[in-house]
């Protein structure tokens, strides 16, 4: 029996490219993580989480391990639009989506606004598992340079005036990282975020903000996207993977209700009650705002650690960006394949990301590699850039 001939033609379309997550690569105990793009095991506040479920199923009994759940998973929508709303957007109950992490966010806003006729457009580089979700959709994907000011909104104009001019659809969807994007930790200016709402209603195009490291501002976090949306063209998605514990799958997906029915359409009653349940019951006695000043503050002095070790280990010809807030850096190294010397690192003791994995042709982050600080201590961030900064410089003498 073939089996594949089961499959319709767009499922074996998907399932001619690299399998999802194969660019994660096995690290070896003891290895120095860089690479992780994990909350610290000590800002995981697993006590309080623990604390939550107690109080949860001694209030509620088996309520939250059936279907329906636990009445708190209608509290947390309430209390993701009050973050929402302290951060400028006014999100009502009928905007509001929760999904099982951004990833499957992503996946929903893919399903229902893409096929192969459609047109995404993407910033090179971009976060790989998005780029892995939109393959499955279409192949009419088109890549948008960033600078330290982020997504560089002059060249996508001037792509998309060539394209008028050309004959050629527009987008349909513009995915962006506007607020410490992954990989590259930059941010989206100010000037550049009027430059790509104005534009989306020049050429009719929507915009999927994904703002998963949006709260980890070192300073201020800047203007949402939709906060600026006053046409409903921006589905904001959201998640408390970075601020509070990835393993809960809690994510958002906030835009207009008739986007939202029919995302729901899709996800049907695909919740996580007690996951949902149990978050809720941690968010009602915890400070948001204090634990994202905390956060902050910790990241900020990991960062500050990686920068300074980057400056004192790595060559002179190395180039990175400031971030000024997530978890990222994005360097440079003139010279180096970056998945080839890899194995060298791992070798070593120390675990890096290659950029290849974040742009849509992989030729051009051959040398380019994305530093996670936030997993790894102080210590560990010092140590693992000194033995990366010897590995760079024994491969390029050979």
């Amino acid at each position: 029996m073939n089996i594949e001939s089961f499959f319709p033609k767009d499922i074996r379309k998907a399932l001619s490219k690299e399998p999802p997550g194969s660019w994660m690569t096995a690290v070896p105990n003891g290895c120095i993580r860089l690479n992780s793009g994990y909350p610290a095991k000590e800002l995981v506040p697993s006590k309080e989480i623990k604390e939550a479920v107690s109080r949860l199923l001694y209030e509620e009994q088996d309520l939250p391990l059936h279907y329906l759940g636990s009445p708190r998973m209608d509290n947390l929508k309430g209390q993701i639009q009050e973050r929402l709303a302290s951060r400028g957007m006014n999100i009502s109950e009928e905007e509001l989506l929760i999904t099982a992490g951004a990833c499957q966010a992503i996946d929903l806003i893919a399903r229902i606004l893409l096929d192969e006729t459609a047109v995404v457009f993407v910033e090179a580089p971009t976060y790989m598992e998005a780029l892995e979700v939109f393959q499955n959709y279409t192949n009419q994907i088109i890549s948008i340079p960033i600078d330290k000011d982020g997504m560089q909104t002059a060249e996508l104009e001037k792509m998309l005036m060539e394209r008028k001019n050309e004959g050629l659809p527009n987008p349909r969807l513009l995915y962006t990282i506007p607020t410490f994007q992954n990989p590259t930790g930059t941010t989206l200016s100010q000037q550049r975020r009027e430059h790509i709402m104005q534009l989306a209603k020049e050429y009719d195009f929507l915009i999927l903000e994904d703002d998963a490291y949006g709260e980890l501002a070192f300073r201020e976090s800047p203007q949402t996207l939709k906060s600026l949306d006053t046409e409903s063209r921006v589905l904001h998605v959201g998640s408390l993977s970075k601020v509070v514990a990835p393993g809960m799958r809690i994510g958002w997906v906030a835009a207009a209700c008739q986007f939202i029915t029919s995302l729901y359409w899709f996800k049907k009653d695909l919740d996580h009650p007690f996951s949902q349940s149990i978050m809720s019951a941690y968010l009602e006695l915890v400070n948001f705002d204090q634990r994202t000043a905390v956060l902050a503050e910790k990241y900020e002095k990991k960062a500050t650690a990686l920068l300074n070790a980057l400056t004192k280990h790595f060559p002179d010809s190395a180039s990175w960006y400031h971030a000024a807030g997530g978890y990222f850096v994005w360097v440079k190294v003139p010279g180096v394949n970056t998945s080839e010397m890899l194995n060298q690192a791992l070798k070593a003791g120390v675990a890096y990301v290659p950029g290849q994995y974040f742009f849509l042709n992989q030729e051009d982050g051959t040398e380019y590699l994305r530093l996670s600080f936030s997993y790894a201590d102080v210590g560990e961030i010092e140590r693992g850039v000194e033995i990366l900064g010897e590995v760079i410089q024994s491969y390029l003498r050979k």
